[in-house]
This record gives C-alpha cells, structure tokens and sequence, in this order.
C-alpha cells in the first residue's frame, strides 16, 4: 500500500479563493434546495442516495442501521467543491480513491487537511473526528498548515453557516458566529503585515465571504439577519480591532463581500455598507495600488476600485441633478460623496504614479489604466458643469436675501463645497483643467463664500480654496482662519483659571500664560482680577485690552511703533535689554493667538514687514515704507540716482550698515568683506536688499521665531501656523485684531439693542439716543466698553457681536448712575427724571478711567 512521505518540514499553501468559482446564481439555487450542492466542475450528492458499492459490501450493514455523515472537500487545482457522504468507519484512504474516481487526481498527488492537519490514510473518519457538514481541503503534496487555530475556529463558523443555509435550527447562531469571528481577529498579528496576510488569506480560501452571503439570500427566517449583522459585525471589528496598518489587507476581504453583493442589488444596503467600508479602509491604509495584471499578494488594484467610482459617480450625477429641482433632498448626496471621495483617492493615486512614468516599458506594463485615465477627465468635465449649474441655481435662490448666521439653507447645498475640493484635486491631473475649475469658482464667488461660511468645517483640509485667494471674501477667509483654532469651550471646569493683580498686570499675566502648557489654554479661559467680584467673558475681554497694550506698549521695549500709523507695531531689534525679552515674545505670540480665537479686538495690528515675516514671504523694498519711511526713502534714492553719480563713489557707501545696540553703535557688515565692498551702479539692488534683510529680517529673527512657536501653541496643529498667515491679507488681520475703523453708528447701535422694564418710546431711551448721538467717538468708545467690555467694534459693526444689546430699566433711586452686567451685553439705569440728569450720569461714566472696570458685573 503506498503512503505518503512524513516528510517534517513545513510548507505553506494559500488555497485559492472559493468566492471566485462560487456564483450567486449557485447559491441561491443551494437555498432553493438545501439536499443538495452544485458548482461548476464539482459533483452533486442527493444526501438520500448511497454509493452502491457501500451497500453491497460484505458485511456491511442494512442502510435503515447505519447512519453516514456528509463533509465538503474543496480542490485546490480546480478550485471546485465536492459534496461527499460516507460512513464513520471508512478510512481516509477510501476517500481518496473515491476523488481519484470522480477527479482523475492521482492518488500520491492528494493530501485532505482538516483544521489545519494532514489526515493519515489508515485513519477512519470517526478518528479523525470528522462530522456532519465538515469542511476539508484537498491540496497536493502538504503535510500541515500555517495557524491550524485559525483554521478551525473559521471552518467551525462556515460549517455552522451551512447548516443553517440548509434550514437546521441551532440555538443561539448569531451569538456563535460573531464570537468565532472574534476570536480568528483576536488570533490575527496587529502590527506585522505579512504574518497577517496568513490570516486573511485563511478567511477568503475558507468560503467565508460566499457562505455568509448564502446566508443572506437563504429563504429560511431569520437568516439574512443573522448574516447582516454578523457581516457587520465582521467588518466593524477589523476597523476596531485591528491597526490601521491592516486595513489593506482587510480591504481586499471587504472587496469580496461587496463584488458578490453587488450581485443581490445595488442598492441593497448591506451592500451600500461593504461599499462603503471598503472605501474607508482605502483612505486609511496608506497601501499602494497595482494596475494591469501585476496582482500582488494582498494589493488592491486600480481596476478593482473603477467600477465603484463609476457606480458612485453616476448616483452622484442623479443625486446632483435631483439637488437642483428638490434642494431640501439631501439624504443621497450625503451619503454618495464621502464613499465617493474615498474611492477616488486611490484612483488619482494610481493615475499619478502612471504619469510620474517616464519609461517607456513601464509605461507599457501600465497600459491598461489609459480606460480609466480617459473616464476621470470625462467625468470631471460632467461634474464640473453640473457643480455650475448648482451654484447657479442656488445663487438665484438666493438673489435679494441677506443671509443671517441663524438662517436655514438647503440640506442638499452642504456637500457642494466637498465636491469642489473633489474637482480640485482631480483638476492637478489634466492640463488646463485646473484654469476651468477657477472660472467656474470665480463667476460664482459669492455662493461660494457664503458654502464656505456656512459649511466649511473644522475636520476639513481647506488650503485648496485659498490658492486662489481671489474667489474668497474677507468673512469665508477668516472663517477657515478660525477653524485652526481650538473651539472655545462652555465647562468651567475645562478652562485654564487666572487671578491677577492690576497693579502686576504684565508679569503675572506672562506667569499664567507663558508657563502654562499649551493644551491647558485650548479649551479657553477664565479670568478673575483680584479683590474684584466680577467674573465672566466681559472681564476676559477687558484683559485681553489691557494686556495687549502693555505688551506693545513702546516703553516695555518690545515691539516698535510705525512711525506714521502708531496702532502698528513690528518686533524691536533692540528688546534684548530685557533679560527674558525671547521668552515674552513667545507670551506675545500666545496672547494674540487667544485673542483671535476668543473674538475679541484688541486695538492692535502688524506691520507689515511683521506680517510678511509671520507668513514666510519675502519682504522687499516697497513693504518697508511704514516701518521706516527714512530707510525707504534712502533706499529709493539710491536705486534711482544717476549710474555714473553711483559709480564716482560720491556717496562712501560700503556693504555695511550702522546699528546702536545698548547705547553704541556698532558696524556690522551686509556680507563678508563688506566693509571693502563698494557700492556701484551694478551692485546697488544688491546693497538695498542686504540693507533691507539685514534690517527687517535678521536684526529680529530671534523674536520673530519666538513669537511664531508662542502663536502656534495655541493653533489646532502647531504645523499650521505659516498657513494662517499666508491664508490672510494683511488688512483682514487688521480688521481680525482691531475691528473697525469706523466712527460708531448710532442708529446701528439702536438697531441691535433690546429694552427690558422700558419700551422703545419711552421718554428715557428717547433721552439716552439723543445723548449718545451728541457723544465724541472716543466717549461713544468708552461707553460701549463700560457696556460691554468692547472698545473695538468686530469690521460689521453690531452685528458681528456675540450677543445682542440690552437696556434693562433699574428700579434704583433717580440720582444713580448706570451700572452694567458685561458678560450679557447689559446697561441699566434708572427712570431719571430729566434729560439734564440723564446727561451729566452718562458724562461720568464715559471719562476713560472711570469707564474701564466700573460698575456691577
């Protein structure tokens, strides 16, 4: 009798994937008719029917006392599956000879595993504990497998799906199956890709994916819930269980579960959730993409991701289309356009690296993504026009409104913005196309800021829009200026506290800001000065104002005044006579960041060689004007005096420049050998740019960098502080840190204020417009700050406030003077019983040291 080799080695074999000769035809005709099991090439077994050399045997017993036992044997070479019967007694060996019979497969070329172990011929099926509805491999030339755990726990789960794809009853399936998935993730490496993919391979060469959609189509009750919430559970578990460095290799298992779903429906919504899971571990993965024929182990291809783009890119059409004659609809677009930008990650992936190709036989061997190449830029086009027509639409919606902060848009109009970045990123991969994608954008600006306003969020990577700064506004770029900061916090508990002393204003506001760690100011402040009771947002903003003007105030030494413009201000080269000077400019950088996260205006703004220098750019001679008009003035002159007058050496000029550091003066040269260097008509826009770096740029490094790491501490990433700046002008700084420049309205000022205990046409408020109407602006000023702890109205004046106004009427004596309640943007005072009265209470209350910190808070 020949036996096979005992051969001790161990070998690993990936058995081929059972779903790929499987159809969904076959299977629904297995739950059709649960006795018996066909697939193409196999053989199908009546599991009443007995082999008659079985029953003729001598010996053998009568049928109606012997009971067989049916198992599946799956074929490596063929990749078919037999439905085979047989008693307990017969030995492994006449299995064999009965697939030779069926199969031709020589009997030495044969091995069958069993969870995980090579059966021995001379050993029965009873001994090999071989039952009902068991599942073997038949695999040539193998004595063992890799993870024989794996393997058991994933063939008891398809063994138990089988049975009740046949209609048998087993208590708590569900329950079983989910733990036995668990158990093959819990067994799964988390961190090794290869020893993982062992794994995988196990669950896709088991059936796995194909049994558990038999289950879903089973006829019987219960089971297509049974197989929905065990596929989910399955898939939701990779994601939770396992590393994001897996989620390639779970993506290809999710591929299976949707390429034979797809076949049940396209709409059928365990399907929509496999789609849509596949296209979030593609996101995630960070693997790379094959195209052609080139399949690795355990890579997705390009082809295999196509189909889903066009299916989504098809619904997204009709979703887009249903948006402009229903725009209330927005359930469709919702759910299409984040699978869709998912899929289409890796397919611009595998688009780029194609045309990064140079070489030719490369090219060749990426051939076949030319369909998909052609596809995209069609589709892109469609999209585009059709995204036209949306904002189009939406904007005659919209023609003669004034959309408030509180106002409801159409559901639908949310997703257009993801969209545009979608187009935006396919647009880099056409010539030309980027050119069409910013005309469409630029004709149709306003609806565009007002998406970005309205829907830009804080989870979003928003550096595309401002490219073109151009189709923005100053509200949608301060908007997704904002979005870099932490989003202020409401808990009390959260906030990082403050008690200051007035008197030590300066040095123990840098003790709680300066040395506190950056994650505790996140969430926001609160501030308290001491043997004051008043607490609150109204006493943050009055701190916030009065901090900054310390801070650049000029006597502290660390900033300087524009000459011509005195409200701004750029890092003093000269701050080093201050000991801790490096260390409050990093105080100075978080102050201005919390301030511009807190909304509140602070009088104060860059210049801009600050600014240039804050956001990386290059500061040439005509930024320079401000900061020093004498410097640009020179300068001017000298890039604009006669050559031959340059070059006669009139002037003495060397590449050096003169600077008084500490009380003397020192020669500090432009570039080395300088001082021997002198200036001429080739060289002098050489000379003038030294000049103006060495001035502007390298004199205050040291500050200029200590003041950016103060700011980006208190940004969202730290990473993203350049891009604040680059993503603003100047001027909407200014108006983000000052507010506006305008004298107060009264009638805006009326127009926002609400009364309480009073009406509009009582004889006091009638009083009090009057008065305030005959205020200086700097009284009107000093008013509002007494009002509501803001001396700097936001660039919109009233509106852009956090609250409304409110007059709430006092039930004081008459001869009071008014008090107000800052937090809640509220002034009282009592019915006084003349206008005269009335003036001379207000007067007191808007002289400039009286009104700041004064009455109940």
């Amino acid at each position: 009798m020949h036996r096979p080799d005992r051969a001790t080695n161990f070998h690993i074999y990936f058995l081929p994937f059972f779903l790929q000769s499987i159809s969904l035809f076959s299977v629904i005709a297995l739950n059709q008719n649960p006795n018996s099991f066909s697939h193409s090439g196999g053989l199908s077994v009546n599991s009443t029917r007995m082999r008659k050399d079985e029953a003729k045997a001598p010996g053998a017993m009568p049928q109606q006392q012997r009971s067989h036992i049916q198992f599946f044997v799956r074929m490596m070479s063929a990749g078919n599956t037999i439905v085979m019967q047989a008693f307990p007694e017969d030995t492994v060996k006449s299995i064999h000879e009965r697939i030779q019979s069926m199969k031709g497969i020589p009997l030495f070329e044969q091995r069958l595993i069993y969870r995980g172990k090579q059966l021995q011929w001379e050993q029965t099926l009873a001994e090999c504990f071989i039952q009902n509805d068991a599942n073997l491999q038949l695999v040539g030339r193998m004595r063992s497998t890799e993870h024989p755990q794996a393997w058991q726990v994933i063939n008891d789960m398809v063994s138990l799906v089988y049975r009740l794809c046949r209609g048998e009853t087993v208590h708590d399936a569900l329950k079983t199956v989910k733990g036995l998935m668990t158990s093959y993730l819990n067994m799964t490496p988390r961190i090794d890709n290869d020893s993982a993919s062992g794994y995988f391979q196990i669950f896709m060469s088991s059936s796995a994916p194909a049994v558990l959609v038999m289950l879903y189509v089973s006829p019987y009750a219960g089971n297509k819930d049974c197989a929905d919430s065990s596929v989910r559970h399955f898939l939701s578990s990779c994601r939770n269980i396992l590393s994001k460095a897996l989620h390639g290799q779970c993506a290809r298992v999710v591929l299976e579960f949707c390429k034979l779903l797809r076949r049940v429906g396209s709409h059928d919504p365990l399907y929509l959730f496999c789609r849509s899971t596949f296209g979030s571990l593609l996101e995630t993965a960070g693997v790379s993409y094959g195209s052609g024929s080139d399949n690795v182990k355990g890579l997705v291809l390009i082809q295999d991701i196509f189909p889903f783009v066009c299916e989504l890119a098809n619904s997204l059409l009709r979703d887009l289309d249903l948006s402009i004659v229903s725009p209330s609809a927005a359930g469709p677009l919702s759910n299409d356009v984040g699978d869709f930008s998912a899929f289409l990650l890796p397919l611009r992936t595998g688009i780029k690296e194609q045309q990064a190709v140079k070489d030719s036989m490369a090219q060749d061997k990426h051939h076949k993504l030319a369909e998909e190449i052609e596809y995209l830029h069609g589709l892109y086009v469609q999209l585009l026009n059709k995204i036209d027509q949306c904002l189009q639409k939406m904007d005659q919606s919209l023609a003669g409104q004034e959309m408030m902060e509180g106002d409801n848009l159409y559901p639908a109009w949310s997703h257009y913005l993801s969209i545009l970045k979608e187009l935006y990123q396919i647009s880099k991969l056409y010539d030309g196309a980027e050119e069409k994608l910013w005309g469409v954008l630029t004709r149709q600006r306003s609806v565009l800021c007002l998406l970005i306003v309205r829907y830009a969020k804080r989870t979003d990577e928003h550096q595309w829009i401002l490219e073109h700064r151009y189709v923005t506004n100053f509200e949608s770029r301060r908007h997704l200026a904002m979005m870099m900061f932490p989003e202020v916090k409401e808990d009390y508990e959260e906030l990082h506290e403050m008690l200051i002393d007035r008197s030590q204003l300066l040095t123990e506001s840098f003790e709680y800001i300066a040395r506190a760690e950056p994650d505790s100011l996140h969430a926001g402040l609160f501030m308290e000065f001491k043997n004051e009771e008043a607490t609150g947002p109204g006493v943050l903003r009055e701190w916030f104002l009065l901090v900054c003007q310390a801070i650049f105030n000029p006597q502290n030494a660390l900033f300087v005044a524009c000459p011509n413009d005195r409200r701004r201000f750029f890092p003093n080269p000269a701050s080093k006579v201050h000991p801790l000077h490096l260390e409050y400019f990093s105080f100075a950088g978080r102050v201005i960041a919390l301030a511009l996260m807190h909304r509140v205006q602070v009088g104060i703004v860059f210049d801009r060689v600050f600014f240039l220098q804050l956001a990386g750019n290059y500061i040439a001679i005509e930024d320079i004007r401000d900061a020093d008009p004498y410097l640009y003035t020179s300068c001017k002159q000298i890039l604009d005096m006669d050559a031959d007058f340059i070059d006669s050496d009139s002037l003495g000029l060397t590449f050096v420049r003169e600077v008084e550091e500490l009380g003397q003066r020192k020669v500090v040269e432009l570039c080395p050998g300088g001082k021997n260097l002198v200036v001429n008509s080739k060289n002098r826009d050489k000379y003038v740019d030294l000049l103006i770096q060495d001035r502007f740029v390298t004199s205050i490094s040291e500050q200029v960098s200590h003041f950016v790491k103060g700011f980006a501490d208190i940004l969202s990433n730290s990473k993203l502080q350049q891009y604040f700046f680059q993503s603003l002008d100047l001027e909407d700084l200014d108006w983000m840190l000052h507010g506006s420049e305008d004298t107060i309205s009264v009638e805006d000022w009326k127009a926002h204020t609400e009364y309480n205990g009073y009406k509009e046409t009582d004889i006091q408020i009638s009083w009090f417009w009057e008065i305030v109407g005959r205020m200086t602006a700097d009284q009107r000023k000093v008013l509002l700050f007494f009002w509501t702890s803001v001396k700097y109205l936001p660039v919109e004046g009233f509106r852009g406030l956090a609250s409304r106004l409110y007059i709430y009427r006092s039930l004081e004596p008459g001869d009071r003077l008014p008090s107000s309640h800052t937090c809640f943007f509220r002034l009282c005072f009592p019915a006084y019983s003349s206008m005269a009265v009335m003036k001379d209470r207000l007067e007191v209350i808007t002289q400039e040291h009286i009104g700041c910190s004064f009455g109940t808070w």
